[in-house]
């Protein structure tokens, strides 16, 4: 009875394990971060940019794909060709913060989201997002188009991460970039969410 009892309680706790929505990478997998000043790492010193720090936590190379100021268009046209030069598993897409700054029509930055995960599932990459926190002098949260687009495109999404770290001055170096210390909790906070979504 006792050892029926114990089998149905593992059993069941099996059953409420999450179920891993990535693949896991193989052992020689380049991921590709994508995006704009967030990934570059301004604000940091040299080898505190995100991908840099997640590199040697995964274990995988990391290539910083990222563009101080660039706006969500021109980040579709830069895209592919990364994609098909690294050949990456896995994209990690921060991106569009600077078209809220510049007040381009969200549906516009919408469309640029949709497009660059389009890009990267036609060559059967995953992909998973961050969200961006929208200008606020109140508490910070990510904006309502990165739930959108990610809930229309079924892929993986942290919404919590950037606006914690922007919303702490100690993790700062100005208003909308962390610094070294804010980069480093990024990157720890991709890499969990990594071996949570089952990629590592």
């Amino acid at each position: 009875m006792y050892k029926s009892l114990l089998f149905f309680i593992i059993l069941l706790s099996a059953c409420n394990q999450p179920v891993p929505v990535l693949e896991k990478l193989s052992q020689n997998a380049i991921i590709l971060s994508f995006g704009d000043s967030l990934t570059y790492g301004t604000g940091s010193s040299k080898g505190s940019d995100y991908p840099s720090i997640l590199s040697t936590l995964s274990s995988h190379e990391v290539i910083n794909a990222g563009i101080p100021g660039e706006i969500s268009g021109d980040g579709v046209n830069r895209l592919a060709g990364l994609l098909d030069e690294y050949q990456p598993e896995l994209v990690i897409l921060i991106h569009g913060g600077n078209d809220m700054l510049k007040k381009i029509p969200h549906q516009q930055t919408i469309t640029n989201l949709l497009k660059m995960i389009a890009l990267t599932k036609q060559r059967n990459i995953e992909v998973i997002m961050l969200g961006v926190p929208k200008p606020s002098l109140f508490l910070l949260s990510s904006s309502d188009i990165y739930q959108q687009v990610a809930e229309a495109q079924k892929i993986p999404i942290d919404l919590d991460t950037l606006p914690e770290i922007l919303s702490n001055n100690q993790l700062k170096s100005d208003p909308i970039h962390p610094n070294s210390r804010g980069y480093k909790l990024l990157a720890e906070n991709i890499f969990s969410f990594l071996i949570e979504m089952g990629a590592l």
